[in-house]
């Protein structure tokens, strides 16, 4: 069905024929195929023209008649920016957590489920957290609530030798996760009345081990080249190599944030020079991103073929993929860039706190670093550590 024919229909509600309009606009301006562009509109067209269908269209409709992940989310938003949307659906994140607590008792899992949706949709006094945090709390926490269930009938029973037991079978980095997840846990069951008392309040393990940071050895870097293929990827390596920027310092710059006339580039909320590399790289890119998408909306300076018809930044998946599959996260390139600038300004901290916006001790950690690296060139491997921050 073509968009005209579509639009034709007299028996349309004026606002289902508006989202229609929407859809076409959209899709075409994030540079879908028409044939696609058309297939969406088709659809939508049954949708809306269902005689089940009321003022609003449920979002159970719209996955059940665009079954494609980059499809149906475009559809929705335009939906619910007509005010014709109704969400009829359970949440992706409560769906997960739903089943990832499925086999606890119920003592244990009312209130760990309870715990995980405050986390992920915020509560009175809290926003809600990243899925990354969602998926390494539980992580951490699911065995040992598996262990505590089979004695105990209720979460409230745990004692504070359960969890101090729980913790001094751990060491490192493992410790200090499972010490943060569950005191979470528990200071939300107590905040919750779920429990009377916080078993993990008065449990203390001192402070987060320091991870290992030593410069990227040949391979890595080689593995970084071949992994950079594509005017994007080499963007994103870029622009963290040069600056050394967190991935959402990457995902979020805009377009408005260049100044080619002057080259100078505004990220991670500081204005910065541009260097012809950088220049070259973003230049690259912005042909190949008007070419692919000349008509979106989107200011975000990445995009990918959903967000492109949005107005989000990209995920911090499709940012990093390519280099996540060969186990080098931008957070390693990240690092890199500090230690070789610590070592070539003589390892001055106030130096990387000011050209890096890092805390002062985190510029000293790294300044540390420096030091043992100049010193003992050969042994790069031994380097002391500094925490990932």
């Amino acid at each position: 069905m073509s968009v005209e024919d579509a639009l034709a229909d007299p028996a349309l509600p004026t606002l289902h024929r508006a989202a229609l309009a929407g859809l076409a606009e959209r899709a075409a301006g994030a540079g879908w195929p028409l044939v696609t562009v058309e297939r969406a509109v088709a659809a939508l067209y049954r949708v809306l023209t269902t005689p089940e269908t009321g003022a609003a269209v449920a979002l159970s409709q719209v996955r059940a008649a665009l079954p494609s992940s980059a499809e149906w989310p475009v559809v929705a938003a335009v939906l619910a920016e007509h005010d014709v949307l109704r969400e009829d659906t359970v949440p992706t994140m409560h769906a997960w957590i739903d089943r990832k607590t499925a086999d606890l008792p119920d003592g244990f899992r009312d209130p760990v489920r309870a715990w995980l949706r405050e986390l992920n949709d915020g509560g009175p006094r809290t926003k809600p957290r990243a899925r990354n945090t969602l998926y390494a709390y539980f992580g951490r926490a699911h065995p040992h609530l598996q262990t505590w269930s089979r004695t105990y009938e209720h979460l409230r029973e745990v004692t504070e030798a359960d969890v101090r037991a729980a913790l001094d079978a751990q060491r490192g980095h493992e410790q200090q996760g499972t010490f943060t997840s569950l005191r979470s846990l528990f200071a939300f069951a107590r905040r919750a009345r779920v429990s009377f008392a916080d078993p993990a309040r008065r449990v203390h393990i001192g402070s987060a081990p320091k991870r290992q940071t030593v410069p990227l050895d040949e391979a890595e870097a080689a593995t970084i080249r071949q992994a950079a293929v594509s005017p994007l990827q080499r963007l994103v390596v870029g622009l963290v190599a040069v600056y050394a920027v967190r991935a959402t310092a990457v995902r979020t710059l805009t377009l408005d944030d260049l100044d080619f006339g002057w080259q100078r580039i505004r990220i991670s909320g500081t204005t910065r020079p541009m260097p012809d590399l950088v220049h070259r790289l973003l230049r690259n890119w912005l042909v190949q991103r008007r070419r692919k998408w000349p008509h979106t909306g989107n200011r975000h300076v990445l995009l990918s073929r959903v967000s492109a018809a949005g107005n989000k930044p990209v995920s911090d998946y499709y940012l990093s993929w390519h280099l996540a599959m060969r186990d080098i996260p931008l957070e390693r390139l990240r690092a890199d860039r500090i230690l070789s600038e610590a070592l070539a300004v003589d390892a001055d901290p106030l130096h990387l706190a000011a050209a890096f916006g890092l805390s002062m001790q985190t510029a000293i950690d790294y300044s540390e670093i420096a030091r043992v690296l100049a010193s003992r060139p050969i042994e790069l491997r031994d380097a002391p550590s500094t925490p990932d921050r």
